[in-house]
């Protein structure tokens, strides 16, 4: 059935409010400079002031800087002096002419040690030999202090500990203009970074550069969104940033000047779009040998510039902390090899989606806007609930094959299709330890319980284990998973889909999974203190922190009824919009856009995905330029304010857009959009729990048989609580350890 919110037993619930394991755990923190990053009076007008623009100031990844001091009146960038724990680095400054600001100093300060350290900027009394006495101060104004923390280039910054082991892709990770990256440096895969070039042919293909430099006949010429005319030649570079191959792409013709933070390439339009990758199961202990592609014609023949990573693939790093790490670390290299951008827009498909929201959500800063298409709010609520349960199901039908029809399962599984039990079941791979191992990983350093049980466990919780912990009496990684209490079948009994004894008999043989991720008979109960890290460490998007404040367009090629079944169904989009509207009291930053699957539909050369492109861009730019014109609003008023117009939900139907609100309406109830993308659920949703699916451990409460949707009759009722001897969850209220994250930016 699709969902219909308004049944009984449906209740949303909003919220207010050599090992296989790294080396050490270490507890969560909150960084001190999650908030402002200068206290407020160092950022006096009439003291110097110090920024950081590669990054945070506590981020620094590598011995290098972009920085700018801006000197107080009346006084000239000439006059600033700078100075590193000491060091004179005065003659690393340029003069720079702001817009609207005036002259500054900006420069790349190098040697930039490990740990803390402190930038002074100071007024040199000399330096001020211009100013009119008369405007000047009696003596100069207090230096301006700035702490920035560096971190070794190979991480980890706010991730926790590296996992071992990690095997490198670098050999086979192929370069844009052709060849290999090469043998590795050192354990930690790093390589010397290396840039060459492409170009777009008058054919319509990409081809390496001819060496020297040389602009070949048959190149092409784009008109990028500046409106700017230029050959379509492209500047790829490559190389190593935490562990990661990173590579980013900016038109630039090789016969103007070298780009730096301070000469940008004709063709660059001033965005960066961050492209994350999909996959998960499998996405543990590997390096990567690819990104998620930067050689993009939709986007470089706009004008914008393009990066990603390869621990930004899901598929080799199934881990949103580490993706966060390293996206902010490769961003930190674009910005001191060609400046800061203007703004950044992630851009993301199904388990890039996953690394988009969080992202946004829990490193605010990093992304400006994002597009996700095939999205998800998250791995640990939203796919591995609705994956271990279809599992759960498809393990009690083999068993028992008579006790339900395959409409049954359908009805039980929330799905809208049966094919969807099959396609859900096998996702539940990505918590077995022995499921999924990456290629690369030797079966001599894989986890076996009997022949090797110290080896790498392949599996979801052992890759977050710096978040979840490890268990002292086992010595495996917590787990958040639980199942205790969930009356499964719920919808499908109260619609009469299924009686009360095949709800019992469901219920009561439906199973769990044990360490190992395999099922049996006993139910799941999540570790508390893994609940917790959840929630306190946004590993559940939350949506109320970054993610708050930027455009978001969710892109849906429809996938729901696909004939083999498959794991991307609509229902998610509207559990990350029901978790906004609890954290802001709005979804007015969310635009929801759907459309037939078809091979390809997520390019940025496509129609619609194309064009969410360049619309979130001008989203993003104009909510920046209203804030800058009415400081002091919330962000979601000028997000409301700046909204194209283009962007708004809608659907397509054969070629036709309908634009309308999205909803959950069922099929036949006057929704277009409804009728034609209908919207279901997940066993847990079937099961009376939220549209949100953002309670991972149910509050408990004892079996009351006058609170079931249908009558139970004494032996019924005996074995009801028999069965639910610990309780039946109560979706009313949250859940075991539900609450908002603990803050922005948390450091491990």
């Amino acid at each position: 059935m699709a969902l219909g919110l308004g049944a009984a037993f449906v209740s949303t619930l909003f919220v207010l409010s050599g090992s296989t394991l790294p080396d050490r755990a270490t507890a969560r923190s909150v960084s001190p400079s999650a908030a402002p990053s200068l206290p407020v009076e160092e950022t006096a007008p009439d003291r110097p002031r110090i920024d950081v623009l590669s990054s945070r100031p506590d981020t620094v990844m590598g011995d290098t800087v972009l920085v700018r001091v801006r000197p107080p009146r009346p006084y000239p960038p000439e006059a600033v002096r700078l100075e590193l724990e000491g060091r004179d680095v005065t003659d690393m400054l340029r003069p720079v002419h702001l817009p609207g600001v005036g002259r500054v100093s900006e420069g790349l300060i190098s040697g930039v040690p490990e740990g803390r350290s402190t930038l002074v900027a100071s007024i040199e009394d000399e330096g001020s030999a211009d100013v009119e006495e008369a405007e000047g101060p009696a003596a100069p104004p207090e230096p301006a202090r700035l702490t920035v923390t560096g971190h070794p280039i190979t991480g980890p910054v706010f991730s926790g500990p590296h996992q071992r082991p990690f095997v490198c892709g670098t050999e086979d990770f192929e370069l844009a203009w052709g060849g290999r990256l090469g043998s590795p440096l050192d354990e930690d895969c790093s390589v010397r970074t290396r840039v060459g070039y492409v170009y777009r042919t008058v054919g319509g293909d990409f081809a390496p550069l001819p060496e020297g430099g040389r602009i070949p006949s048959d190149v092409a010429e784009t008109t990028t969104s500046t409106g700017a005319r230029v050959p379509y030649v492209v500047r790829v570079e490559t190389g190593t940033v935490n562990r990661s191959v990173y590579e980013t792409a900016v038109l630039h013709d090789p016969r103007e000047p070298e780009p730096d933070p301070w000469t940008s390439p004709d063709g660059w339009n001033r965005r960066l779009v961050y492209k994350f990758g999909g996959g998960c199961p499998g996405g543990w202990y590997v390096q990567g040998d690819r990104t998620a592609g930067v050689v993009d014609h939709g986007m470089l023949s706009q004008g914008y510039a393009v990066a990603s990573a390869s621990l930004n693939v899901f598929g080799n790093n199934c881990n949103d902390l580490l993706a966060a790490e390293t996206a902010n670390a490769v961003k930190e290299r674009f910005s001191l090899a060609l400046g800061v951008p203007d703004h950044t827009l992630g851009w993301g498909y199904s388990g890039g989606a996953y690394q988009a929201h969080q992202i946004a959500d829990n490193q605010p800063g990093v992304l400006d806007g994002i597009v996700v298409s095939q999205s998800y709010p998250d791995v640990a609520s939203a796919t591995v609930p609705a994956a271990t349960d279809a599992a759960l199901l498809r393990a009690y039908t083999e068993a028992r094959p008579d006790a339900l029809t395959r409409e049954q399962q359908r009805a039980v599984s929330g799905f809208g299709h049966w094919e969807g039990i099959g396609a859900m079941a096998d996702a539940a791979a990505r918590i077995d330890p022995q499921g999924v191992c990456p290629d690369a990983l030797p079966e001599s350093e894989r986890y076996h319980p009997r022949d090797r049980p110290d080896g790498a466990r392949c599996d979801l919780y052992s890759h977050t284990v710096n978040v979840y912990g490890v268990d002292p009496d086992t010595g495996l990684p917590r787990r958040p998973l639980d199942n205790v209490g969930v009356r499964y079948g719920l919808a499908a009994l109260a619609e009469g889909v299924i009686d009360v004894d095949g709800f019992l008999d469901l219920n009561e043989h439906i199973g769990g999974f044990d360490a190992d991720g395999r099922i049996v008979a006993e139910r799941t109960e999540g570790d508390t203190e893994a609940v917790e890290a959840a929630y306190d460490s946004g590993r559940l998007l939350h949506g109320g922190g970054g993610l708050a404040d930027i455009p978001i367009v969710d892109h849906r090629p429809y996938q729901d009824d696909a004939s083999g079944g498959d794991i991307h169904m609509r229902y998610h989009s509207f559990s990350t919009r029901e978790r906004l509207r609890a954290a802001n009291g709005t979804d007015a930053n969310q635009v929801m856009l759907v459309e037939r699957h078809r091979p390809g539909v997520f390019g940025s050369d496509q129609p619609v995905a194309g064009r969410a492109l360049t619309e979130l861009d001008a989203w993003v730019t104009a909510a920046a330029q209203s804030s800058r014109a009415r400081p002091g609003g919330e962000p979601i008023e000028h997000l409301e304010r700046t909204r194209p117009e283009w962007l708004t939900d809608a659907c397509w139907i054969e070629g036709e857009r309908v634009v309308a609100p999205q909803t959950t309406a069922r099929p036949g109830e006057g929704d277009r959009c409804a009728d034609a993308f209908p919207v279901y659920g997940s066993p847990r949703t079937a099961a009376g729990g939220p549209l949100a699916s953002d309670v991972l451990k149910c509050r408990l409460t004892p079996f009351d048989e006058a609170e079931q949707p249908v009558e139970f009759d004494e032996e019924q009722t005996e074995r009801a609580r028999e069965i639910f001897s610990e309780g039946v969850c109560d979706w009313s209220e949250p859940g075991v350890g539900q609450r908002p994250p603990k803050g922005p930016w948390q450091f491990l």
